[in-house]
């Protein structure tokens, strides 16, 4: 387990320097330099400090971690694929789609519900997207999401090896999407017919309500499609979309770390 955690880790790192190395290169859209705008440093300590914080937290909520929580439930023959036997490839297919379909369903949820939005928020009240946005998530919100997925490993019995790769695949996707980067024209017409792209996924931190609450997943367009809250174009172009949201629309105050921890706490005046 030391090892694929190494593994993942490295994974992880790899993806985000290209990420970052790419947003530097060619960057979509430039950061927000208005007098209520926070400074680039302290957005970036801020953004990545909640993540340090998030992981600890997780550590201490589930010590296990879920792969180990993962082995446990197979060692113990519960879920519904101990029970039912399948083809490994088949397990891992059946796994990774219904994961991903539940990862959309508690982002969509955590848009819905007023108490679980008071956590997503501190996500969308960032005033530009990039990489370090796609880890900026209330440590609250990441606990909640890790007990989500561990009830979905226990009742399905998802193995640890599909668990893994659907961690390791959710981080790479969360980092692409964000990214401030724009695919060529041709390139990112095709991807979107299967993958959330970065101008897709920019029209879902729009601070219109009815932007924002489209284009929820995280990784592959099906699941929107599917269940009707796929949006193609936003009502503005790419690069003059209001990203944030309404309730923080300067956001300097709460974009140190402080702030991100507390403003779940915050309302609106």
């Amino acid at each position: 387990m030391a090892d694929d955690a190494l593994i993942r880790l490295g994974i992880f790192f790899t993806i985000l320097a290209v990420m970052i190395g790419w947003e530097h290169a060619f960057p979509a859209r430039q950061l927000p330099t208005t007098k209520t705008a926070p400074t680039k440093t302290t957005r970036l300590i801020g953004n990545f400090g909640i993540v340090f914080i998030s992981g600890l937290s997780a550590r201490l909520a589930l010590p296990l971690g879920l792969t180990g929580f993962a082995l446990y439930c197979t060692e113990q023959q519960w879920g519904l694929f101990n029970l039912v036997q399948l083809p490994g490839w088949l397990t891992i297919t059946f796994s990774l789609l219904l994961l991903d379909m539940l990862i959309y369903w508690q982002h969509r949820l955590f848009h819905k519900v007023p108490l679980l939005w008071q956590l997503h928020k501190v996500h969308h009240a960032d005033l530009h997207v990039d990489a370090s946005t796609g880890l900026r998530f209330h440590p609250l919100e990441i606990v909640a999401s890790l007990f989500i997925k561990a009830i979905a490993i226990m009742t399905l019995g998802i193995p640890a090896y599909a668990v893994i790769l659907f961690e390791v695949l959710l981080n790479g996707f969360a980092l692409f999407n964000h990214a401030n980067i724009r695919l060529p024209k041709k390139v990112e017409k095709i991807t979107r017919l299967i993958l959330m792209t970065q101008i897709l996924h920019r029209i879902h931190h729009s601070q219109l309500f009815k932007e924002s609450n489209s284009n929820y997943g995280f990784s592959v367009i099906w699941w929107d499609r599917l269940f009707g809250s796929y949006s193609a174009q936003a009502t503005k172009p790419d690069l003059e979309i209001d990203i944030g949201i309404t309730e923080f629309p300067d956001a300097k105050d709460n974009a140190n770390l402080w702030g991100l921890l507390t403003m779940p706490f915050k309302h609106k005046k």
